[in-house]
């Protein structure tokens, strides 16, 4: 949720700005800005919409900072856009997050003298570190008592007309410092970034270090200083500077339309990067490094797990929750994240607390994990993105390397989830003696197998095409599952509504009867994932009978080799058969393609949906 890129160096801080800001635009967002510094003077450019209403020849100078904002507080507005300054414009800020306590500050800063421009909570600790700054005379100290007295997230940078420097401080938003050298001079005309992504200057340095919360750093045109202020105390801090392993290739479309349909047909090669070295095909057990407080005792003493997550993510647990009950015998529950910490939740020192998040940024799932650490419980994080906040504050966890996902809705991140949650409940399970060494033995090899099966699934992608040709211009949905696929029915009915603004809903499907099937007419759209191989496949094709007799459209996506089905469908999409823990992902991926085809002939903005956003990292 917003983006942020600042530039400290020698080249044109505009044009690097602006690619960075592109670089970004994947975030979510409905208006931007950029300010540069040069000869003692701030300049501010911001539009309403897209990044290239900035334009391509913009300000002159070495130093700036630039964000794409998405509306929290105030309509989407050139006013409400960052950068915001004070009344003088001599500082320019920009701000990922949410100022929670920003009305008290805006009625004292009213009573001081302040007036206010804008409706946003930004603008408020904009004039907020201006009356800091003046009192103390010093703008670093300034930054540091308004600090002390906003509640909320934020991760700012700023910039002060009368210094070459760049500023920033995060609390529960991501921020990335990035370090380069300009001509290979080994540091005599060194570049600097601060950006909440390094996507948006990894075309300039891989070098990076990730600020953690309360750090505080200040970047001149020679070095940076760090400092994390908590609680009043202050202390300077050395972090290692890392190097960043993919590159911009990954975050280019490489000659799909969209990037949500590269990444579609990116999974089979992810889910091989999420095996990868995770079995050891020798014994045919799970190779997984978890850290040493989840020790065997401590699993196979476990009596609960709570796992913990939000929209996609919520759905992957989902399906966690179904396979560690089955295969594990212990009992699961899933939350969703936004709610949890308000319930006062109760742990036991034999629980153990799982969170599952695509960025490791999202700010409920965090919250939520601080709240599960103050109560003394383990936890354990499947995560993407690497050196996230989420994947620090874990006491373990499993990265599902499913590379820079750049479009909105997620479709190889929830796979990846999914593969890996798969991979923990076999361990568990052989932990705990419910798995067999043989069935693990079998599991790992059908996993091992999954890659292939997903790419069988995208060879439907032509008849899937044609199908959804039948959504286009619908304006409601229901998706139907039993057993683990009412996870997958929910995830696919997400998809439906993200992208290509159909009203979409998900029910277990003997549920319909219940109440929704008075909703059904003739025509009306109904997705039904039936696996053939499922325990009660009878009573879902009675299921099926129940809306098809209603007049609705049946569209179903079934087994190869299933031929019962065909005379129960409008429409049909065949993919392979395979155990129930691996139905959802292979149904996923055909739910994948029928909603982007459907957004593609509704004329949607696919990778970039209304109102969307992709790391949200405000509550």
């Amino acid at each position: 949720m917003c983006g942020i890129i600042a530039y400290l160096g020698k080249k044109d801080a505009y044009q690097i700005i602006l690619n960075g800001l592109k670089r970004l635009e994947y975030r979510g967002y409905d208006s931007a800005g950029i300010a540069i510094l040069k000869d003692n003077l701030i300049s501010i450019k911001k539009e309403v919409g897209k990044v290239n209403e900035l334009g391509v020849n913009g300000l002159q100078g070495d130093i700036g900072v630039g964000h794409t904002r998405w509306a929290t507080h105030g309509k989407p507005s050139k006013e409400n856009a960052h950068p915001h300054h004070n009344k003088e414009e001599s500082i320019a800020l920009v701000h990922n997050g949410i100022i929670e306590n920003y009305s008290l500050l805006k009625k004292k800063l009213v009573e001081k003298g302040y007036t206010f421009y804008s409706e946003t909570d930004t603008e408020v600790l904009t004039k907020l570190v201006d009356y800091h700054w003046k009192k103390a005379g010093d703008l670093e100290q300034g930054i540091k008592n308004a600090i002390h007295e906003i509640v909320g997230a934020y991760g700012v940078v700023i910039i002060n007309k009368d210094e070459e420097k760049l500023y920033a401080i995060r609390k529960g938003s991501p921020l990335v410092l990035g370090i380069g050298s300009i001509d290979g001079d080994n540091g005599a005309g060194k570049e600097f970034f601060v950006a909440s992504d390094p996507a948006a200057f990894l075309d300039h340095t891989k070098r990076v270090l990730y600020l953690e919360d309360n750090d505080f750093v200040v970047i001149d045109r020679n070095n940076f200083e760090l400092k994390n202020i908590c609680d009043g105390h202050e202390r300077c801090v050395n972090r290692d500077v890392t190097d960043i392993k993919w590159d911009l290739s990954k975050i280019e479309k490489n000659g799909f339309d969209h990037f949500m349909l590269k990444e579609i047909f990116e999974q089979p090669e992810t889910i091989k990067q999420c095996l990868a070295g995770r079995i050891d095909k020798e014994k045919w057990v799970p190779k997984l490094s978890l850290d040493s407080s989840l020790s065997d005792n401590f699993l196979k003493s476990l009596d609960r797990v709570i796992i913990t997550a939000c929209g996609t993510s919520w759905h992957a647990a989902l399906v966690g929750k179904f396979l560690i009950e089955k295969y594990c015998r212990i009992p699961v529950e899933v939350e969703v994240a936004s709610e949890f910490r308000y319930k006062n939740p109760i742990f036991g020192e034999k629980d153990l607390f799982i969170v599952v998040s695509q960025s490791g940024e999202t700010a409920d799932t965090l919250a939520a994990l601080k709240e599960a650490k103050q109560k003394g419980a383990k936890t354990f994080g499947f995560v993407n993105v690497v050196g996230s906040t989420i994947s620090r504050e874990v006491d373990s966890g499993i990265y599902i390397h499913a590379g820079p996902e750049i479009s909105v809705a997620s479709t190889k991140a929830f796979t990846g989830q999914v593969t890996s949650l798969i991979m923990f409940t076999i361990n568990l399970g052989l932990v705990r003696g419910e798995v067999s060494l043989d069935k693990c033995k079998v599991m790992l090899k059908k996993l091992e197998g999954l890659p292939n099966l997903i790419s069988e699934v995208l060879e439907c992608n032509g008849v899937i095409k044609n199908i959804a040709e039948k959504l286009i211009g619908k304006k409601s949905c229901f998706f139907l599952g039993r057993s683990i696929n009412v996870s997958t029915a929910l995830e696919g009915s997400l998809k439906m509504k993200e992208i290509s603004y159909i009203h979409s809903e998900a029910f277990p499907a003997a549920e319909m009867k219940h109440g929704p099937i008075a909703l059904l007419e003739e025509g009306f759209p109904v997705i039904n994932i039936i696996p053939k191989n499922d325990p009660i496949y009878e009573k879902i094709l009675s299921n099926v009978e129940e809306v098809s007799s209603r007049g609705a459209m049946v569209i179903n996506i079934a087994n190869v080799g299933d031929s019962e089905i065909d005379n129960k469908s409008n429409y049909v999409i065949k993919v392979p058969e395979v155990d129930d823990f691996l139905q959802p992902i292979v149904f996923s991926v055909a739910l994948q393609l029928l909603s982007y085809y459907t957004a593609l002939g509704n004329g949607c903005d696919i990778d970039m949906p209304k109102n969307l956003a992709k790391s949200v990292t405000v509550e």
